[in-house]
């Protein structure tokens, strides 16, 4: 089993930056891809980025590309996404999630143990 904790999120406002933690325990996640997702009000839970197991290989949704990056300290058992230039509408409850899987996936379904998600809230 692997324990996920968020960190990170809160209110800021649109163009400022933020880092989410995703602090993981119960096993190493150094053999878990792992991923961000994120879910707005009213809205099916959507895909953020994904890291493989040694943090070479990223994906990002076209919405967060270039401003978004996902990183990953194996040593800490520890996962961040670095948010840029945020923008009202990236406001949501963001979750990490790890995947026991060499390779990277966007549906969340494929996903095996999730956090409990941390919020952020980008004003204009």
């Amino acid at each position: 089993q692997v324990q996920l904790v968020e960190s990170g999120g809160g209110l800021v406002q649109a163009g400022d930056s933020l880092t989410l933690s995703c602090a993981a325990s119960g096993r190493t996640i150094s053999t878990y891809t792992m991923g961000w997702f994120r879910q707005a009000p009213g809205k099916e839970r959507e895909f953020v980025a994904t890291i493989n197991w040694i943090g070479r290989g990223t994906n990002y949704a076209d919405s967060v590309k270039g401003r978004f990056t996902i990183y990953r300290d194996n040593a800490k058992n520890t996962m961040y996404l670095q948010m840029n230039s945020l923008k009202p509408e990236d406001t949501a409850d963001y979750y990490c999630a790890a995947r026991s899987s060499y390779w990277g996936s966007s549906n969340p379904r494929e996903y095996d143990y999730w956090g409990q998600g941390t919020q952020v809230t980008v004003s204009s």
